[in-house]
């Protein structure tokens, strides 16, 4: 409240000493909100760096992410402890590769299926969703059915099947994700556009003789983006998690490439040897990723929220 007493004050001075006063956008002012709330702010920072390093890392790493270190196995001195002076920042693994490299080469996996898979979601929920809440009718109710039917099937088993019938492979995995993820963005979207296909604007666009294909693109889905960007950011966690558990079900990413939930699997099995890093810093990584994205979502929703406009 005293943020927009001062920007009325500043407003009424502008206008009483003539001055002319510069609009602002709804991106503005949400701009704005989403920098005054230091979490969201860190967790960007945080989530950048680690895009980086997972991409600068391996190069750094005197070791690759398939690379076998024979002087570790059987080692009793070393026993694949983290160290600096041997290269290996995190470690190894039982089977002596490097776990710096392999966790960065996994953040590069995750990161992606929940980038591609949650891309995937995206266009085809909204897209569906708008369309389906536009038309309204009988349109509207045979799609939403067909929603309905789709989420009573258990997409995980399904998954699982695929992975089975046609192997492992990583864009069977985003592809996978992204199609059985979409019906929750469709029912959001939908709802969002009943509430707006009644505006003024709507109806003006609708008595200028504008086609319904043109209305949804130019005016229903830029009044969605909020809504579809706070849900992205909570969608991306959610895929990284299926995908995590997916892999530590050992029906994921497959070898030699690796990711986070892959990691953190094979960690869970040898933790009983005295060897917690290889569990630690993949599984440090896994939790400070999806914080940053559920910190991210939060402060997008503040700064979107039009109770704060």
């Amino acid at each position: 409240m005293l943020v927009n007493r001062e920007k009325m004050a500043g407003v009424v001075d502008a206008l009483s000493n003539g001055k002319e006063v510069e609009g602002r956008s709804l991106w503005q002012d949400a701009w704005e909100r989403f920098q005054r709330n230091k979490a969201a702010v860190v967790s960007v920072v945080v989530l950048a760096l680690m895009v980086v390093l997972s991409f600068v890392g391996p190069a750094l790493a005197p070791w690759t992410y398939e690379e076998i270190d024979w002087n570790i196995i059987g080692n009793a001195a070393q026993s694949g402890f983290p160290s600096i002076a041997s290269g290996h920042f995190f470690g190894t693994d039982d089977l002596g590769r490097d776990i710096f490299a392999r966790t960065m080469q996994g953040t590069q996996i995750s990161l992606l299926v929940g980038l591609v898979g949650t891309s995937v979601a995206v266009v085809l929920g909204v897209l569906y969703g708008a369309t389906a809440g536009y038309v309204g009718g009988r349109v509207d109710n045979y799609m939403m059915r067909f929603v309905d039917l789709l989420m009573s099937i258990p997409y995980m088993f399904i998954l699982i099947i695929l992975f089975v019938m046609f192997g492992r492979s990583l864009w069977l995995l985003f592809m996978g994700l992204g199609l059985f993820s979409w019906m929750d963005m469709a029912r959001i979207v939908r709802g969002q556009t009943l509430s707006i296909k009644n505006k003024e604007y709507i109806e003006a666009s609708v008595a200028a003789g504008v086609g319904t294909f043109t209305i949804i693109i130019r005016h229903v889905l830029p009044n969605l983006m909020g809504i579809v960007a706070v849900y992205t950011t909570l969608l991306i966690p959610g895929l990284i998690l299926t995908e995590s558990f997916i892999s530590f079900l050992g029906l994921g990413v497959q070898e030699p490439l690796t990711s986070w939930g892959a990691l953190i699997s094979d960690g869970a099995k040898t933790i009983q040897y005295g060897t917690p890093w290889q569990l630690a810093f993949p599984l440090g990584f896994f939790i400070v990723g999806l914080f940053c994205f559920y910190f991210i979502g939060d402060g997008l929703r503040d700064a979107l929220d039009p109770k704060d406009r």
